[in-house]
């Protein structure tokens, strides 16, 4: 299971209502960042989940919408020893435009009292390892000379058949526990019992995807296939799919093909554009693909495999868009 946090969806500029792209992860006592937009460290503040464990941030690329947030919120972990270490994924450039924030302007002609350690992304290669998942990321093309979606998912695992396992005598305990870590055991009444008498099919775990900003979606559907969740952008509607391809981005209408094209379980839009209603975003993304949500910050969600996502409440207070259209229930 994961838990999304939507801290910032809006696109290049932040409007009344929507902060700069920013979203939390959340799995296993982990707790990721992708994207920092500006004014990110107030909207973690607004949405309950806190600083604490959250040192692992994956940038999507080096426009500034996406990361100039990292300069106050690193500021803010260097005065805050409860964060150890702070660890930055990205590619070339995001890399280099980060590296240049933090030793030119937030801790200028100082070593930084938290150690930051930046990774360079490889394509596939699995940035993080957690007990249950991982994180990988896959290249996007955008108008930048690296761009980088993330997948986290979960291991995939084979159920443990308790009813085979009583029938075959295995005792309540450690036993089971060998046999679903692959070792065989032997019974008390002296059987010999396999892995595989008593485990099942192998079942896929949750899969989430999260693109970033990107031009195209004919490139990535080898990434998407299958997510239970896609998160990507919508900067434009389709009327204006000249402009979107004229600045390298995609239309609600882009999103929702790309979806219902792999196997989607669910589709969140962000990006959104200031000059757009969600109302306008929700309806166009619907016509192709249903099960499509426009969230709006500070909106938490727990992901399941083969679910529709579970809307959390807040954790903490955040104003509301009482006076807005809403833009779309959940299934």
């Amino acid at each position: 299971m994961f838990e999304l946090v939507f801290l910032g969806t809006s696109a290049s500029a932040p409007s009344i209502y929507r902060g700069l792209p920013a979203l939390a992860v959340l799995a296993d006592e982990q707790r990721f960042l992708v994207d920092c937009g500006e004014g990110t460290q107030r909207q973690i503040l607004r949405s309950g989940i806190g600083f604490k464990r959250l040192n692992r941030i994956f940038l999507t690329h080096h426009h500034l919408d996406h990361l100039l947030g990292l300069g106050g919120l690193l500021s803010t972990f260097g005065r805050w020893e409860a964060i150890d270490e702070i660890h930055i994924w990205g590619g070339y450039s995001a890399i280099r435009r980060a590296k240049s924030l933090v030793h030119e302007v937030v801790f200028l002609s100082e070593t930084p009292p938290v150690p930051i350690h930046f990774h360079r992304v490889a394509p596939d290669e699995v940035l993080f390892k957690g007990r249950r998942f991982s994180v990988r990321a896959f290249p996007v093309s955008h108008n930048v000379r690296e761009a980088y979606g993330y997948i986290f998912e979960e291991d995939a695992r084979r159920p443990f058949l308790a009813d085979r396992a009583d029938a075959l005598g295995v005792p309540h305990g450690p036993e089971r526990s060998q046999l679903l870590a692959g070792d065989s055991i032997v019974t008390p009444a002296g059987r010999v019992v396999y892995p595989d008498e008593v485990l099942g099919d192998l079942i896929k775990g949750t899969k989430v995807v999260i693109t970033g900003d990107l031009w195209r979606t004919d490139d990535i559907h080898a990434a998407v296939q299958d997510a239970d969740a896609l998160v990507i952008e919508s900067t434009f509607l389709h009327r204006d799919a000249e402009i979107a391809r004229r600045v390298a981005h995609i239309t609600a209408q882009n999103a929702a093909e790309l979806a219902r094209d792999c196997n989607v379980k669910f589709l969140f839009l962000t990006h959104i554009s200031r000059r757009y209603r969600e109302f306008e975003v929700i309806r166009e993304v619907r016509k192709a693909f249903p099960n499509s949500y426009v969230p709006r910050d500070l909106d938490h969600f727990a992901l399941f495999r083969d679910q529709l996502p579970q809307k959390l409440e807040k954790r903490a207070g955040g104003d509301d868009e009482d006076d807005l259209p809403e833009g779309g229930e959940l299934g």
